[in-house]
């Protein structure tokens, strides 16, 4: 049906009929687009169906990758072009005066997620089908997602994201598949025949129902699966309140990340985490025992991914199905465990490294809790044995210590490979933050560099960029990208550069029509596009970036003589809905933009938009459209970033410090093709360690800083009160954590640094080229051939 735009044009339209029950003259948007969809789903089963059979003759080992964020995007579009039928399509719709880009927007971003973590596992979704390997992803099918993100007097406020409402067209239901999880209750222990049984009694059950949804590879005849879970009531419980229990369960799957400042949001969460990894094992098992008759040899057939601390619970729930199920002895279950899972670590702040209270994880989930105390016993002994009277050692490397359950540390006990994801990350996690365990563990902890599917976001995301570099260099850089440093030959092509100037232009004209359609606010495409979209947190540095937008305000404000290039800096983030000093920032950064977008002394000069519910679908119009991509974390607070490596395949250039995979960035690019400025993290963790930071010297003694940490305060915004005094007070009060304060002259000076080159167009063009050149080493088919060959030891089928 999609062989000729004549044949789709036909298959479309009957499609259409049948599935709407209306001609085509009554059909609305959201007729076609599930028409389209359908039919694209369609098309894809039986490639689907053909790869999961595949697998099962093929007997090769495969990989399941749990994590509890799978940040999709919309996939109609991707999905055509993975398929290679997007031009059909395109040309028979057209015939039809359907604008495919029209059909596009009617698809909700699946809200699955919410930062790099998510859109990482995703873009190695992609990775894995387009590179044939047999790999599936894990997650929740949250019907609420994160939350949807409007801003009301410059406030964040979070409504349900409704992203389900209309159905979801790429997901099947597989209902035969579905399988209960047990919580609360008791373990009953008795002894038959010399050995110890247990069973987990009395639990109430939730039923996981599981979705499936195809993730397609790029002109592959490789469909994998991405399965996501769907809490629903089991059989409901004698005696107890059925509406409490249906909505407890359904509870399960309806938030991301819920609140978990209290109790009640704590067992929530937990709840998630341990239905994710109870779910899926036991359909990974249901699976194998088809092909297999035990699970003896469980380890070299599946490979199992824990992306972050929320699956961790996979450690001890296949330790009980091995022992309470398969009747194994502990070594045996041991050796199993620890050779299938594998884990990324992918935080270096200690508070994003999760702890459960005992009080809370014993109860809710008993049978588990004492499978990670037995765990916990063993291990303490072989440190024991190793370091002998050393009581504080091994209590800060238990797994339960201080009435706590500590994830991480489960995680590197129990699994035998242990990435950073990006080598300075990897370095730190070595050498501070885990330095006790890599005494101990020393060959499985190891570095995969994140990266980014170029697919999605230079591809797909900015066709006229992909279109000129296959005119320049032919298209084989769609599979392997580091053929794109054969870009390089043109950078003293003044023709060439010239296009990719208009490419650039062409993008942020298309970025500023949507800015005017959606705030209403007139950007200048010949201004600098200053862009900071990522998750909002103190450590990534907003508030640095706003501070100085202050400065070139009062600049503009009192100084006739300043001159600077006009600059529209975009800002996108969404706060945790608990995160009351991220969203004062954000009340900070919205503030700031009705004060210097509406003054007409500056406003021709300094812009501030604030790009409200950020997600996937408005990146993909953000990155294309960059001049300066900001990266300004605290140097050794960000694990790596994908942002970063998103905007230099786009073409930007980094403002940034020698934080995460910047570091890289700068190797392969060249330090003179990136604004490197701040703290190096040897510097930053030397204060941290020893002192030395007096944030309080920075404001008496630097003027500018002075005046616009004073601002914050003293009624130069009107009509808020005392709303931006706890950020005062952490740059004062509490030392300014993140050194804000002492990275700002620099930053102010790279700042500058950064417009004098803009100024000169021929230099920036090179540079933004060279930057495109280079970006090829930071693609997700790297990183994947990374793990495929160093830690999961999966090949291509």
């Amino acid at each position: 049906m999609f062989s000729n735009k004549e044949n789709f044009k036909q298959a479309f339209l009957q499609k259409l009929e049948m599935m709407c029950g209306k001609s085509f003259g009554e059909s609305t948007k959201r007729d076609q687009f599930s028409t389209l969809g359908n039919m694209v789903r369609e098309y894809i089963s039986t490639e689907w169906i053909n790869t999961n059979e595949c697998y099962r003759t093929s007997k090769g080992k495969q990989v399941y990758y749990f994590s509890i964020e799978f940040l999709l995007g919309r996939l109609l579009y991707h999905n055509l072009l993975n398929l290679g039928i997007e031009d059909v399509v395109k040309d028979g719709l057209k015939d039809l005066g359907i604008d495919l880009c029209a059909l596009e927007e009617i698809e909700s971003d699946a809200g699955l997620g919410n930062g790099g973590l998510g859109r990482l596992a995703a873009c190695f979704m992609d990775s894995l089908a387009s590179l044939n390997l047999p790999g599936h992803g894990c997650g929740i099918r949250y019907k609420h997602g994160l939350f949807e993100q409007k801003i009301v007097d410059g406030y964040q406020v979070e409504l349900p994201e409704q992203w389900l409402r209309h159905g979801h067209v790429w997901e099947v239901r597989r209902e035969d598949l579905a399988v209960k999880v047990p919580f609360w209750g008791s373990v009953d222990c008795k002894e038959e025949n010399g050995e110890l049984l247990f069973r987990h009694i009395d639990a109430e059950t939730i039923t996981a129902v599981p979705y499936d949804m195809p993730i397609v590879g790029y002109k592959t005849e490789t469909v994998n699966t991405l399965r996501l879970w769907n809490a629903e009531p089991s059989a409901y419980p004698v005696h107890k309140d059925i509406l409490k229990y249906k909505r407890d369960t359904e509870l399960v799957s309806e938030f991301l990340y819920p609140d978990d400042t209290h109790d009640e949001g704590k067992i929530l969460r937990l709840k998630q985490q341990y239905f994710l990894v109870s779910a899926s094992l036991q359909s990974i098992i249901l699976s194998y025992k088809k092909q297999h008759q035990c699970l003896h040899a469980f380890h070299e057939h599946i490979s199992i991914h824990i992306n972050d601390t929320h699956p961790v619970l996979a450690i001890p729930e296949l330790m009980r199905i091995l022992l309470d199920e398969e009747g194994m002895g502990w070594d045996e279950a041991w050796h199993i465990t620890v050779n299938t899972i594998s884990y990324t670590n992918h935080t270096t702040l200690s508070e994003a490294l999760e702890k459960w209270p005992v009080r809370i994880f014993q109860p809710l989930l008993p049978r588990i809790y004492m499978i990670v105390d037995e765990i916990n016993e063993r291990f303490c002994q072989h440190l024991w044995e190793k370091y002998p009277g050393e009581w504080k050692r091994i209590e800060s490397m238990a797994i339960i210590a201080q009435d706590q359950v500590k994830m991480a540390h489960l995680a590197l006990v129990g699994s035998y490979s242990v990435n950073g994801v990006a080598a300075l990350h990897t370095d730190i996690l070595k050498k501070r933050e885990m330095n006790s365990f890599y005494q101990i563990f020393p060959g499985k902890f190891n570095n995969k560099t994140n990266g980014i599917t170029h697919r999605r976001w230079l591809l797909k995301a900015n066709p006229l960029l992909a279109s000129l570099i296959s005119e320049g260099i032919g298209d084989d850089w769609i599979w392997e990208p580091n053929k794109l440093i054969q870009l390089r030959k043109y950078e003293e092509d003044r023709s060439f550069l010239q296009q990719l100037f208009q490419v650039k232009q062409q993008n942020k004209t298309r970025l500023a029509s949507r800015i005017k359609e959606k705030t209403g606010l007139v950007v200048d495409t010949a201004s600098i596009f200053d862009i900071h979209v990522k998750r909002l947190h103190a450590y990534k540095r907003q508030l640095l970036n706003i501070l100085h937008v202050m400065y070139l305000y009062n600049r503009l404000k009192e100084d006739s003589s300043f001159q600077m290039h006009p600059r529209t800096f975009i800002f996108g983030a969404k706060a945790s809905p608990g995160y009351y000093y991220a969203k004062k920032i954000i009340k900070l950064i919205n503030t700031v933009a009705d004060k210097v977008n509406e003054d007409v002394m500056t406003k021709e000069k300094l812009k501030v938009v604030f790009l409200e519910n950020y997600r996937v679908s408005s990146a993909e119009e953000v990155f294309p459209a960059a001049d300066i991509s900001e990266q300004i974390s605290t140097a050794s607070k960000e694990a790596s970033g994908t942002g970063n490596m998103k905007f230099m395949m786009n073409g930007a250039l980094t403002v940034g410090t020698l934080d995460g995979a910047n570091v890289e960035m700068m190797e392969k690019v060249g330090s003179d093709h990136l604004f490197i400025f701040g703290l190096t993290a040897e510097k930053v963790m030397e204060y941290e360690q020893q002192g030395g930071y007096h944030s309080l010297d920075y404001y008496h003694h630097d003027k500018r800083i002075r005046q616009v940490v004073d601002q914050l305060i003293n009624g130069f915004f009107s009509d808020v009160d005392g709303e931006f005094e706890p950020i005062v007070d952490s740059l004062l009060m509490e030392n300014d954590q993140y050194f804000v304060l002492r990275d700002f002259d620099s930053y102010v000076n790279i700042q500058k640094q950064a417009e004098r080159t803009y100024e000169n167009q021929d230099q920036w063009l090179k540079m933004s080229l060279r930057n495109i050149a280079a970006s090829g080493y930071f693609s997700s088919d790297r990183t994947i051939r990374e793990y495929a060959e160093d830690i999961w030891k999966i090949k291509s089928i």
